[in-house]
Order: structure tokens, then C-alpha cells, then sequence
């Protein structure tokens, strides 16, 4: 079974993990996945706008699946394989060419936390699910490329926060900080981003994409050109 459906409703696409047997952790199979439904949206015409969810109740994504990691090397794997195709895909994600909204419906660690921070907005759900950058506690450093969509998140104070200690902030906390444009009850959590997310498509594409990729700055345009 496929572990991400694109669906479009009006002029928002939305990208909905669905592998909730593994919390929706990620792997070699999820990023050809989200690549090719990228590939999707980004061919569309017209002024659009990106919905990235999960159906899962817990999870919105686990980060990586480092049981599958294991299998194909281990760390050797992992840093030489699989970090530079995910790093790839959150640069492609965080200069994407339409509004990116990522509706939070539980526990985003790791590397769904890094796909959250690459989006241009973020909702969550408010009582259930935690914000988490586990790597400091897992041994692992973060790459260039993850460090910049940390620093895509507001506020230096809660951004070392959130990298130096591996804290894990809720949806009501996250509001409070910024980190997230709303904390929603679980049943308003996906209309209410999908209301949203169909105002950001009302933008123009273009324009919007334009002033995006000026706003990220020089520390994108030097990791695109390394």
C-alpha cells in the first residue's frame, strides 16, 4: 500500500501520510513517493497551495525509520545514502513553487518535524502530539540542510530549544510561541487548515514564490549550490 495519497480539493492539493502501522516513519519508498506527488502539484496550473497531513490519529510523522535503516547498513547508510536524499527533499519542499501548509495531527519527530519546518505555515493539533528534534538525544548531528529548516522555525530562543535539548512542545505551547499559526481541537484541526491552506491559494504563484525563496535567503542558495 502506498504510504502517501494525494488528494486535491479545489485549488489545494493535500498530501496525506498513511502508513500508520509504522508512524508514518520514513524511508527510501516515502521520499520517491513525496517526490513523485510533488512532482504533481508542482505541474498543475494555475494558483495552488499544498496540504501536508497525516491520517493517524498519533502520528503525524516519527522521523526516520531507523529499523529500515538498519536493515539497508546502518549509519554508513544513513549518512551517506539516506540523509542526502531527505535533505534534497526538504530543500525542494521549503523553496516549493505554491503555499505549503503542514496541518499537525500528532507526534512530528525528527525528521517529520524537519518536513513540518520546511513548510511555509504550520497548524497543530492542540491536545495531542509533540514538536520533537530527537537528535541530539539519538547521537545524531543535524546536516546543514536540516539546521536551516530549524532555522526556518521563530525565535532563536526556542530554536535552541528545541535542537540543543531534544524539548517536546505541544500544540497550545507551540501557538503560544509561534512556532504555529494555530493549536486546533482535533475535530476542527482539518477544516480549518484546509480553509486556510485554499486563502494562501489564492495568492499568485509566482509572486509567491518569488518573495518565499528571497525571504529563505542566503543559507538556502548555498545549500542548493553545493
Amino acid at each position: 500500500m502506498p504510504q502517501l495519497r494525494l488528494d486535491r480539493t479545489g485549488d489545494v492539493f493535500v498530501l496525506t501520510f498513511q502508513n500508520a502501522d509504522a508512524s508514518n516513519m520514513l524511508n527510501d519508498s516515502t521520499l520517491d513517493e513525496f517526490n513523485a506527488h510533488l512532482d504533481t502539484v508542482e505541474a498543475a496550473s494555475g494558483n495552488v497551495a499544498l496540504l501536508i497531513t497525516a491520517d493517524d490519529e498519533k502520528f503525524f510523522s516519527n522521523g526516520i525509520n531507523l529499523d529500515y535503516i538498519q536493515s539497508q547498513g546502518g549509519m554508513p547508510f544513513l549518512l551517506n545514502t539516506f540523509v542526502p536524499r531527505l535533505d534534497q527533499l526538504l530543500q525542494r519542499l521549503a523553496r516549493f513553487g505554491c503555499p505549503t501548509l503542514a496541518a499537525i495531527n500528532g507526534h512530528a519527530f525528527g525528521g517529520g518535524a524537519l518536513i513540518a519546518s520546511a513548510c511555509d505555515f504550520r497548524t497543530m493539533r492542540a491536545d495531542r502530539g509533540f514538536l520533537c528534534f530527537p537528535e541530539v538525544d539519538l547521537g545524531l548531528a543535524l546536516s546543514p540542510t536540516m539546521v536551516a529548516c530549524v532555522n526556518n522555525l521563530p525565535g532563536e530562543a526556542v530554536r535552541r530549544r528545541l535542537a540543543l535539548t531534544g524539548a517536546r512542545i505541544g500544540g497550545e505551547e507551540a501557538a503560544r510561541l509561534g512556532l504555529v499559526e494555530a493549536a486546533h481541537a482535533p475535530d476542527v484541526l482539518q477544516p480549518a487548515s484546509l480553509a486556510m491552506a485554499a486563502e494562501l491559494a489564492k495568492k499568485n504563484r509566482r509572486a509567491y514564490a518569488t518573495i518565499k525563496r528571497s525571504l529563505l535567503g542566503p543559507r538556502w542558495d548555498a545549500l542548493l549550490a553545493d
